[in-house]
């Protein structure tokens, strides 16, 4: 396993949630489902989108067909092996712990129900303000109640995660799993980020060794 080495001086980790703590494949699945399109032609659309630089919403502009009404939910499968663990890893050491994403009402709920212990659970529909706003990671940072270099993003994105993480003076990691952490690895920007992981598990070695 890769090793990462933590910024110093760290007293906070907030976790973004899509592709972050949750993998989304089954829920744009049931969306395909949903609306008639294969899996396949949904996924070739949000990559190409993702590719250009465009909100995923407009997906179903590009397909020429409404969007889906019923709201995703998150279920015990579709958390990524290394999610709880790593949570239960950063507050073992004495951190706080957040949780923070551009997630429909009712998440929050979701997530405790299925084992997520966080010193808070937001969310832009919660907070009423969405990522990439610095209202987003002014609230963020006031819910750590640490100083902003003393706390560590993690997200999959560089245009909703880390770049704006960084504007707000907070310290970033880049996980590169599902489609915008692989497609956005590739850009220049992604050097910005203070750590890149491919897994949370790298980050719960990382407290190891720190």
């Amino acid at each position: 396993m890769t090793s990462i080495r933590l910024p110093v001086g760290l007293r906070a980790f907030v976790f973004d949630v899509g592709e972050t703590l949750v993998d989304e494949s089954r829920a744009w699945s049931r969306q395909a489902e949903l609306t008639g399109v294969t899996p396949f032609t949904l996924m070739a659309m949000l990559g190409s989108l993702i590719e250009r630089g465009e909100d995923r919403r407009l997906v179903w502009r590009e397909l020429g067909i409404e969007a889906p009404t019923e709201r995703p939910t998150i279920t015990h499968g579709d958390l990524y092996p290394d999610a709880l663990a790593c949570l239960h890893a950063v507050r073992e050491a004495g951190h706080v712990v957040g949780i923070a994403g551009n997630q429909p009402s009712g998440v929050d709920e979701e997530l405790r129900d299925l084992g997520f212990t966080a010193d808070f659970i937001a969310s832009s529909s919660v907070w009423g303000v969405a990522k990439p706003s610095p209202e987003f990671f002014a609230r963020t940072l006031d819910a750590t109640g640490a100083a902003p270099a003393e706390v560590l993003y993690v997200g999959d994105r560089l245009d909703n995660d880390v770049m704006p993480a960084r504007h707000a003076g907070m310290r970033t990691a880049l996980i590169v799993r599902g489609p915008w952490g692989h497609l956005h690895s590739r850009r220049a920007e992604a050097a910005f980020a203070d750590l890149r992981m491919g897994s949370l598990a790298e980050l719960i070695e990382g407290l190891r060794s720190a």
